[in-house]
């Protein structure tokens, strides 16, 4: 487990800013115990970890080590980073633009579907087109995150059945993909 070099902190961190903001650097901000937020990487992995334990871990062998902290993605061999959904409370908690959809939009989100017109329930207001969103239930559950396909302004003349967010992550990965998600390579 190693910091990030300045290239990946970089890329982590524009693709973290599509989702939060300004709120960015409320992530790594000092904590009021001393302690903070860092970003490890492990393998291709990338973790987001208390340095204290981050500290502690140092005493493990690289290979015997799996996981510390909350994995919020890999970096690809062509150097782009992939957000994984294990980052979905980190990002509900600091997101800029939030998407609820209506329960009967829910399952076909989680099955792996992009949210249409037809199935959302609210969002937020002045949401740029190309935009991070994450994505909620109607009981302000996170459900998953995507990118925006139409401006709000643009949503409201599309069809029922055209494509404002197209799917990023959603919490049915658990599921389909366990076998995967957690492993290097």
């Amino acid at each position: 487990m190693r910091p990030l070099t300045e290239d990946e902190t970089r890329t982590v961190f524009e693709k973290i800013a599509n989702y939060t903001g300004g709120s960015l650097k409320n992530l790594i901000a000092p904590l009021p115990n001393g302690d903070r937020f860092v970003l490890r990487i492990q393998k291709d992995r990338v973790y987001y970890v208390l340095l204290s334990i981050a500290n502690l871990a140092t005493s493990i062998a690289r290979d015997k080590l799996l996981s510390v902290g909350t994995c919020l993605g890999k970096i690809t061999k062509t150097g782009k980073f992939r957000l994984h959904i294990t980052a979905l409370d980190i990002l509900a908690s600091h997101a800029r633009y939030k998407l609820w959809l209506k329960p009967n939009g829910e399952m076909p989100f989680l099955y792996g579907g992009h949210v249409v017109k037809a199935h959302v329930g609210r969002w937020s207001d002045d949401c740029p087109e190309h935009q991070g969103v994450v994505v909620y239930n109607m009981q302000d559950v996170p459900i998953g995150f995507g990118v925006t396909a139409r401006s709000t302004a643009e949503a409201k003349r599309l069809a029922p059945t055209g494509i404002v967010c197209f799917r990023q992550a959603d919490c049915g990965e658990y599921v389909r993909d366990e076998d995967n998600l957690f492993t290097s390579g």
